[in-house]
């Protein structure tokens, strides 16, 4: 499995409009400007994530981008499912049902549901506001004003 630049984008922009989220609507351009990501890149992203509930939109000069509800509620798994599609990490457990002619007899295929439970199961394991924190903690930054 490899996370494609859709996915780890898509992670960032949400997590910049995670950290800018008390400014209110974020324009994409500034969201650009500061993960040095194209905004066109980005408006493709904004295209995946539009239709879901992770996202509110307004236009106008102060329009832009922010997220619908707490960075808590959105997990680092949720982002890269609606961006690659599924996380399985061999082909044959990416359809629900399993299609491989050899799935009822074969010997690695504990194996590979195996990873996939502890891929899902990490990821799932992270919200936007756990990096918002790590990344606080390690940089020393904080919140608090005087």
């Amino acid at each position: 499995m490899k996370i494609s630049t859709k996915g780890r984008y898509a992670l960032r922009m949400l997590l910049d409009l995670a950290e800018h989220g008390n400014e209110g609507y974020v324009s994409l351009k500034d969201v650009a400007q500061r993960q040095g990501i194209s905004k066109n890149y980005l408006e493709q992203i904004i295209t995946l994530l539009k239709n879901t509930e992770m996202l509110k939109t307004t236009r106008g000069s102060q329009g832009g981008y922010k997220l619908a509800k707490p960075p808590r509620h959105y997990t680092v798994g949720d982002v890269l499912r609606l961006t690659e599609g599924n996380l399985a990490p061999v082909a044959c457990l990416v359809d629900e049902i399993n299609q491989c002619e050899r799935s009822s007899f074969c010997i690695t295929l504990d194996i590979w549901r195996g990873l996939e439970r502890v891929i899902n199961d990490y990821l799932d394991g992270i919200t936007l506001q756990d990096i918002l924190d790590r990344h606080r903690e390690r940089n020393g930054v904080n919140d608090y004003y005087i």
